[in-house]
């Protein structure tokens, strides 16, 4: 299965997102960086929840809607006010999700407060014609009760924020349109200012859409943005948020967007893979779903090589979720709530991956062998590791029999393992 056929700016919003094709080349403020026991938590966390959900949730064809559709602003209103009315309270919704990422052993959540539609899903004082959820549809403050709701359910709260809005002239000719362009900038300023001054604690700043005019990177867009400004507003706010690099700022970790899969080595830096679970980010009625299987390989794959995995769900416009999406989730929470000790709190191990075969985390002692095509694996000799291995075994307890011959070191996997998408072998290495 592959995502929903992407054409244009939307293909190429998500190409500039990725790991593989991004850079460091972002203007950087060394005053902004944050330490590395600043981001402990969320290197421990590993896996995190995505929630996309506005009114292009009650048109269901995804959240590029308006701008693919071409949908007149007056149009986008009605669908605002008349169709986007969930049937439950901003509570009972919010609890649904909630519920779903505890199922699926998530740690972080992360709302869209903003896309590029330009409807806050909060009570914004700063927004342009105060198209808000607060006067629209069922007036309600759902960013409100997103945060509410995390942290009474023990998870980390973030936000996701695009200070990029179709409605402005002056996105898609910054230049030729310089007052339409500021009043976008003033209105960012203004809505990060209420999100991170009036919500309690948020920890993750996720960041989207910096780019003008649908073209180049969100450095390029430096020039109006400006980003190290606008950062060292928010950490006056929320002195230890962690930020995607989307405003144009470097930001606190990398994204590579896309269910596409993950591959070489470690990599040496914060990063997370975000991919949604159906084909599309935002609702489309009767989206294909990537398989429980095809989640454990995931969240293996970015572990392995050091990243988070954050994963979106698209709820419909009362604020549920399709039950194939679920079905998916408490799949992987039912494989995490066994086998979580391999990832949670885990770094990128002694034995860099092999794309479709192997990988490895450790913590400590103990380095966990994430084995993803036995088949493959079979026979094959790995690196000896610096340190003596002590014992190998299952999750079940079972013994894994290994020889060390030379400079490497092959297991052998019990014939009897149950079927898995990700076989775990618990290494000591002392």
């Amino acid at each position: 299965m592959s995502e929903h056929e992407m054409t244009g700016a939307e293909l190429r919003s998500m190409l500039k997102s990725s790991v593989s094709l991004g850079t460091m080349n972002f203007p950087d403020e060394k005053s902004l960086h944050l330490d590395e026991e600043d981001t402990k938590w969320w290197r421990d966390a590993k896996l995190g929840l995505f929630i996309h959900w506005g009114v292009y949730s009650a048109i269901g064809h995804g959240e590029w809607a308006y701008y693919n559709e071409q949908i007149p602003p007056e149009e986008y209103r009605r669908i605002a006010a008349e169709e986007f009315v969930p049937d439950r309270s901003p509570d009972e919704i919010i609890e649904d999700w909630m519920k779903i990422a505890e199922g699926a052993g998530m740690k972080y959540a992360v709302m869209t407060a903003r896309h590029h539609d330009g409807f806050a899903m909060w009570d914004s004082k700063s927004s342009a014609g105060g198209f808000t959820s607060a006067n629209y549809g069922a007036r309600a403050d759902y960013v409100r009760a997103f945060t509410d709701g995390c942290r009474r359910h023990g998870l980390h709260t973030g936000l996701y924020y695009s200070p990029m809005d179709w409605r402005f002239e002056g996105y898609f000719d910054p230049k030729g349109k310089p007052e339409s362009a500021l009043a976008m900038k003033k209105q960012a300023y203004g809505q990060l200012r209420e999100l991170c001054g009036e919500y309690g604690k948020i920890e993750i700043l996720w960041y989207d859409g910096g780019w003008l005019a649908h073209s180049g990177t969100d450095a390029d867009s430096a020039w109006l943005w400006e980003p190290i400004k606008m950062n060292k507003m928010v950490r006056e706010l929320q002195p230890k948020i962690m930020v995607t690099p989307r405003s144009g700022y470097r930001g606190d970790f990398l994204t590579d967007e896309g269910a596409h899969p993950v591959t070489g080595d470690i990599i040496p830096y914060l990063w997370e893979k975000c991919m949604s679970v159906a084909a599309s980010w935002g609702y489309r009625e009767g989206d294909p779903v990537y398989s429980g299987d095809y989640l454990i390989r995931m969240m293996a794959n970015a572990s392995c090589r050091g990243g988070n995995l954050l994963l979106n769900i698209g709820p419909d416009k009362n604020g549920r979720v399709p039950d194939e999406v679920v079905t998916s989730l408490e799949k992987l929470g039912t494989f995490m709530s066994k086998y979580g000790e391999a990832f949670y709190g885990t770094r990128g191990g002694v034995w860099q991956p092999v794309d479709g075969v192997y990988g490895s985390t450790e913590s400590g002692e103990d380095v966990y062998l994430h084995v993803v095509d036995r088949e493959k694996f079979r026979g094959m000799t790995l690196p000896l590791p610096d340190g003596q291995i002590v014992s190998a075994e299952t999750f079940g307890g079972d013994r894994v029999s290994f020889e060390i011959d030379g400079g490497g070191v092959t297991f052998a996997l019990p014939e009897n393992l149950p079927e898995c998408a990700d076989t775990i072998i618990k290494i000591k290495i002392i």
